[in-house]
């Protein structure tokens, strides 16, 4: 597992999310810690070293 800091995307403060390493690309759904709204976080890895990370909003 990896630690990973970042910006939420509607709140804008600083959140961690802890990431799955063995997946070489996944996205999901988690819920900023501090604003509640929900985050589509996207991350890809290879050689178990993050390459990609991107969280968005879910508002259209």
């Amino acid at each position: 597992m990896l630690e990973h800091f970042f910006q939420c995307p509607y709140c804008w403060e600083e959140i961690s999310m802890l990431l799955d390493t063995s997946v070489y690309r996944q996205t999901y759904v988690e819920d900023c810690e501090v604003c509640c709204n929900p985050i589509e976080v996207t991350a890809t890895f290879e050689a178990h070293e993050l390459i990609s990370f991107q969280a968005d909003s879910l508002e259209q």
